[in-house]
């Protein structure tokens, strides 16, 4: 039960997130309205709510480990400490990375994002807990910036989380930079590090999966997301053998997002077992990123349903006060 690709930067969403001003037409208009508002919008308090919270509810729903994507551009420096503080605490098993990306501070932004990577990687000592390289989506960066992100993986033994290809405006991008598509354009930045977590992939044809799959990289599915931002659904990472289970910032509760993905596949002409070996694949590269399970002991939540039942009370009041907070921040961007 490991949750491949998600975000704790939205944990505090289910509670009573407002909905956005205008109504959404299309992806970016999601991405500009709602979460590229929410994560401006973070401070070291909120993003610890938000952490906690998200971790409680994993543990509650019998999560083992989280592949995190971190994004909070007002509080770049230290915030994978908090997420980091936030699982060791909890006893959640944990990779993590910030997202760098150039759509708010252009490249200077991008290489504080990059720099907190590194020196998480290079400093973190929690047994929980590791560190990888991460790029937003390569839509949102220059080629400058996935081939720095690309070396720092190399440089610091792991590898690069970014989204690819979630919806065709990232392919769209790609070509009009000169690329005959994004996988080319990543491949021409030499950013197909082998081990590296490509989350999405909705928009990618046979043949590119192919092409990751060739170089050791592994796709996230992310069905409940998929569908909730209408994006379609990635028939084509079937042609690898190297894919993943993830909820992209939805709760934790892989059963649920198991569920989901077997009706999807039922409607796309897939077999509904496809569900299980996505889980199955998320297990595989949590070993590979991680190390075996029984490496990561002692972690508090292994033995147990869940947590203390006035620990998570208390987590949940805090997550609640600072939702408010947080709303209102939002609301004033």
């Amino acid at each position: 039960m490991i949750n491949a690709h998600t975000h704790l930067y939205s944990g505090l969403a289910p509670l009573g997130m407002p909905a956005p001003e205008r109504e959404p037409t299309c992806f970016l208009d999601i991405l500009e309205g709602v979460w590229w508002k929410l994560d401006r919008a973070l401070d070291g308090e909120t993003l610890a709510a938000s952490a906690r919270y998200y971790v409680s509810q994993a543990i509650a729903a019998g999560c083992r480990g989280l592949i995190d994507h971190h994004e909070s551009p007002n509080f770049i420096e230290g915030s994978l400490d908090v997420i980091a503080d936030a699982c060791q605490e909890l006893g959640m098993p944990a990779l993590l990375c910030y997202g760098a990306t150039e759509r708010n501070g252009g490249r200077d932004e991008a290489r504080r994002g990059l720099e907190e990577c590194r020196r998480f990687i290079r400093d973190n000592r929690r047994p929980l807990v590791r560190g990888a390289v991460g790029v937003h989506a390569a839509f949102t960066v220059s080629d400058d910036t996935l081939a720095e992100a690309a070396a720092l993986a190399r440089e610091t033994g792991t590898v690069v989380h970014i989204h690819v290809a979630e919806d065709r405006a990232d392919v769209a991008d790609a070509k009009k930079r000169g690329h005959s598509g994004l996988i080319d354009r990543l491949e021409a930045c030499d950013a197909l590090v082998p081990g590296s977590i490509f989350a999405h992939g909705v928009h990618l044809t046979r043949g590119e999966v192919e092409r990751v799959d060739a170089a050791g990289i592994w796709l996230v599915q992310n069905p409940r997301s998929n569908r909730g931002n209408r994006v379609g659904y990635p028939a084509a990472v079937g042609a690898s053998q190297r894919v993943a289970l993830g909820t992209d910032g939805f709760p934790a509760n892989m059963a649920d997002e198991r569920v989901v993905l077997a009706e999807l596949a039922a409607e796309h002409g897939e077999p509904k077992a496809v569900a299980a070996a996505r889980l199955a694949g998320s297990a595989r590269l949590f070993e590979e990123r991680m190390g075996p399970a029984a490496a990561l002991a002692p972690s508090r939540h292994l033995g147990e349903a869940n947590l203390d039942e006035a620990e998570a009370e208390q987590i949940r009041q805090d997550a609640i006060d600072c939702a408010n907070t947080l709303w209102k921040r939002m609301k004033a961007l």
